[in-house]
Formats: C-alpha cells, structure tokens, sequence
C-alpha cells in the first residue's frame, strides 16, 4: 500500500501528504440559509483530523436559486463567509488540502426549495424546468467565479466545479437536454463552454496558486462517452486544471453505451495525456486493495466517499495496520454517531440502501443519489 501513502504534488496549490480524498457528500447538515452549522464542521473536520490527505466540502451551491437539497451549504453570500473561514481554516490546520466544491442543481433544484421555476440549459417538461437566458447563464458563470473568489477569501487551497451527476454544468453538456440554439448549445465546444468559460474566470479573478479541479461523470444523466473523454482530454491538455476528478460509480465496470467497449471505462480516462493534471476517481472503493487496484490502473489519487462515512480516520486506520478491513454495512446509528454525523445526516444516510441498521435490522430504502 506504499503507494497510497505517498505525497502527490499538484501545478498550483500545496500537496497532499497522502492519495486519500474525502468525497463531497451531500449531509444536510448545513443551515437552510446555507451558513455553515456546527454539525457540518465537524463532519468535515473529523476526516481532516482522521488523515485525508485533501478534504473536499459537500456540493456548495453558488446562487439561491441553485440549491439542491435541504441543509445545503452556501457560497453565494459574503454572509457564508466567517463559517467557510473557520472551516478552511481547521482543515489546513490538519495538514488536509482544503477544497469547496462548486454546484448548481439546475433543473435539480427543487421548486419547493427555491421558490421559483427550476432554470435549465433548457425547457424541461420532467423538471418543470425553463430554459435559463443568456443573460442568466452569464449571471450564473459570474456567480461560480464569485463563488470560487469566496472560496480563495475564506482561506481554502482552491475549489472544484461539479460538472458530474445531472446537475446545471452536466446538463449544459449533455446533447439531449441542451437543446439551445444560442452560444451555449449545439456543438460539444458550445456546450462545454459553460465550463471553459467558468475556468477562465477563475483563472483570472484567483490567485495564480489558488486549485481548481473539475468533476465529470462519464456516463447517464444524458452523457456520451466519446464526448466526456474529449471534455476531459482539452481540460487536460490545455493545463486549466490541476485535477480531474471522475465519478463512474463503480471504478471498474465496463462501458455501458455498447460502442465503446473491449476496455474498462477508467481506462478511456487513464491513457490520457495528463499535461501535469492529477487525475482520480470515486465509485465504489472501499477496501485497502480496492484502493490500491485503482491505483494500480494509473490514477493519481482515491476518493471515499460510504468507507469514509464509516471510518473517519481510514487513512490512519490503514497507515498503521496493514492488514485494516473497514467495517461491513449495515451500521449502526451509534457507530455513526461517533464518528461524527449528526441525527440529520444519519437520517440522510438511511435512504441508502443497507447502510444503516434500525432497531429491527435494516433500513432497506434505495439510495437517492444528490451528490
């Protein structure tokens, strides 16, 4: 396992002492106003203390009218700012490279939260979406470079952009549900441009140290292999990010679109030229030699996401016992408890399938994926 426990440099911003990421996983836990509470802090902090060698923030939504779940947390506010201050502050202060992730739920953002009509790339019956305009989709690209301003200003080493899992930059990129006729639709480089044109933003409003990494799924949600592949070979290629983080769900699976077969889907990742850019991945790790199988495929670094909601010091687990095996699902709420997850997030976590035990066995509900 040598390799999991060597630092990993990066072009811009500090190393990781380690190749172990915490997951941006949807808690809950934040204040409706998108403050950062009490309980997320120390959700977030426990796994900075418990040896990740960078910590990632669950999915901060970037406008109001972005939020995609109760109990999200902020970024579209200087009002966030004192909580993300102490919050980047703690994590660096374990010698965790801090990282917020940037969202938007689009068609995702539920009316019931925002009071108002979901935005998408376009009108949307399944949603009840409408077709943001192209004022509102400059708004909104000046709002993820605000956000990521916020971000530098709170102290964290630098920010993600959730472009993975159905959400407004996934839907702007996919062929089926952008359907806009304007500068950001049609073409794939029209309807990256989302991305490129954030990332340039970025690049000119931070600091010339500050990280900026981008997640993509490379399936479902309307995502075309072929396309995913060329995205992340041109963000790669043209050195605008210092990571590239992959969520496939399962690391290890093959292909499901039937052309692109014969290899697994990592690999169509992997074997890109890298141009100094660390790539990683998340889906479905969850023991030590599962980690290192994936790194052992080619990437950079590892991201956990249920074994680090389980084990909050995982990485010190392993680093001090070879042999660790992380604790099988169901867990028990108490488990949960202390290894710190609020009630609220506890209740999130019974909406997955088998994770937590009840009074009478296990909560067998399916897993609602907001992440």
């Amino acid at each position: 396992m040598t390799s999991l426990f060597s630092p990993l440099t990066f072009n811009r911003g500090p190393a990781m002492k380690n190749r172990f990421m915490l997951a941006p996983l949807t808690n809950q836990q934040s204040h409706e106003d998108g403050v950062c509470s009490e309980e997320e802090f120390k959700w977030l902090t426990k796994r900075a203390e418990g040896g990740f060698g960078l910590t990632m923030t669950s999915a901060a939504h970037v406008q109001a009218e972005g939020k995609g779940f109760p109990g999200q947390m902020g970024i579209f506010s200087d009002d966030h700012l004192p909580g993300l201050t102490r919050l980047a502050k703690a994590i660096k202060a374990n010698d965790s490279v801090s990282i917020v992730q940037l969202y938007h739920g689009g068609m995702r953002a539920p009316k019931e939260l925002i009071g108002m009509q979901p935005l998408s790339a376009s009108d949307n019956e399944k949603w009840g979406a409408r077709a943001m305009t192209t004022a509102e989709v400059g708004a909104m690209i000046e709002a993820f470079i605000r956000g990521a301003q916020r971000a530098e200003q709170a102290g964290f080493d630098g920010v993600e952009l959730h472009g993975a899992h159905g959400y407004i930059l996934a839907q702007f990129l996919s062929p089926e549900i952008n359907q806009r006729t304007d500068k950001f639709g049609g073409s794939l480089a029209n309807r990256q441009r989302l991305i490129f044109d954030i990332l340039e933003g970025i690049r000119k409003g931070c600091g010339s140290n500050f990280m900026v990494g981008v997640r993509l799924s490379p399936e479902r949600f309307g995502m075309k292999l072929p396309e995913v592949v060329q995205v992340a070979d041109q963000l790669m290629r043209e050195e605008l990010i210092e990571f590239l983080d992959m969520s496939m769900w399962d690391v290890f699976k093959m292909p499901e679109d039937g052309v692109s077969q014969g290899k697994t889907l990592l690999s169509h990742f992997t074997e890109l030229d890298r141009k100094g850019c660390r790539l990683g991945v998340a889906g479905k790790l969850k023991t030590p030699a599962e980690c290192q199988r994936a790194m052992d495929a080619g990437v950079d670094w590892v991201m956990l996401g249920r074994a680090a909601i389980v084990h909050h010091d995982y990485p010190k687990l392993l680093q001090a016992n070879d042999k660790f095996m992380p604790l099988e699902t169901p867990v028990s709420p108490e488990h949960l408890r202390a290894e710190g997850l609020s009630d609220t997030f506890i209740e999130y976590m019974k909406l997955w399938k088998g994770f937590v035990k009840d009074n009478d066995g296990v909560i067998d509900n399916e897993l609602i994926l907001n992440s």
